[in-house]
């Protein structure tokens, strides 16, 4: 049996670049083809990809399965109390396999070991995949808690446990 294996990397390395990039083309292709019946486009790409690099993550966690790198979920602080999950990502040929799963755990556990007391993320609607992982791990609505994006239409979030 393969074993899921979750660990933070540095934002900027070449691992997480990659995954990152892919996880960028998966949603932002989802986007375009819901509202403008296409893939997006290299510069499009390129353009979000820059947007990205000024909103820093914070934590990147990388997951693994077996040796193979698989998906990624970053956490952030947003204050004393609150950790951010964002960029939450699954290859698809490795989805139903447990990595949501594992990488979620980790994120909380990170987000304990910050003294965090709730986790929050903000979604798509579209996003109906993740938005179902979400309520299976105890995620519900919430509050917007941050204005100003076009791809925020959904805002969840957990109590932790110790």
């Amino acid at each position: 049996m393969t074993i899921w294996n979750v660990s933070p990397q540095p934002v900027g390395s070449p691992e997480s670049a990659a995954l990152l990039r892919e996880y960028l083309v998966d949603v932002a292709d989802r986007w375009y083809l819901l509202h403008d019946g296409r893939r997006c486009t290299p510069e499009e790409i390129e353009r979000h990809l820059a947007e990205m690099r000024g909103d820093d993550p914070g934590t990147l966690l990388v997951a693994r399965y077996g040796e193979e790198r698989a998906g990624c979920v970053g956490l952030r602080r947003l204050d004393a109390r609150t950790a951010e999950l964002c960029r939450m990502y699954v290859r698809a040929d490795r989805r139903g396999l447990g990595g949501s799963a594992a990488l979620l755990g980790a994120a909380e556990e990170t987000a304990r070991a910050w003294g965090a007391e709730r986790i929050v993320l903000e979604t798509r609607r579209d996003l109906v995949e993740a938005r179902a992982l979400y309520a299976r791990h105890g995620f519900g609505d919430v509050a917007p808690y941050k204005k100003g994006d076009a791809y925020s239409e959904v805002w969840l979030g957990k109590e932790l446990t110790a």
